[in-house]
């Protein structure tokens, strides 16, 4: 997404094409090498071949990982953020129904803008909404550039 380009439902996801194309790409291209290695190789040294599919999957791994740590310290950010943006906005008698809003309808709250978040907020909490429910029913986006 351009920084020009206005942010909305269908534009907000965000890749980073070295670590979500490229870096997954070479990983996935090395678990293919190890294969083929472990399939033309296993007379020589099946042990060794062995160890490179172990390697490849561990190194996958550790990418699914990489990426799922600062995501999940975002999402506790956001849910802290949300919370506190209900405080300031909704009446005082409704803080009590903030904490009953789960991280996924916090985390879909975050795009709606101050004038209809509360709003918002109750019909997520009346009719169980999830995250992608939430932001189907976004009238006025509010961007969020700084996530991970």
């Amino acid at each position: 997404m351009s920084k020009s380009e206005t942010q909305n439902l269908k534009n907000h996801g965000r890749l980073d094409p070295p670590f979500h194309f490229f870096l997954f790409f070479v990983l996935i291209a090395n678990l293919v090498f190890a294969g083929f290695h472990i399939f033309r190789h296993w007379h020589d040294a099946p042990i060794a071949s062995s160890w490179y599919i172990v390697l490849s999957f561990a190194a996958i791994l550790a990418l699914l990982k990489i990426r799922q740590y600062p995501v999940k310290v975002q999402d506790r950010v956001i849910r802290l953020e949300e919370r506190i943006r209900l405080q300031a906005l909704a009446p005082t008698e409704w803080h009590t129904q903030i904490y009953r809003l789960s991280e996924d309808q916090l985390i879909g709250l975050r795009f709606a803008a101050d004038d209809e978040v509360v709003e918002l907020a109750k019909q997520a909490l009346e009719h169980n909404l999830n995250r992608k429910q939430i932001k189907e029913r976004i009238k006025d986006w509010r961007p969020d550039n700084w996530r991970v």
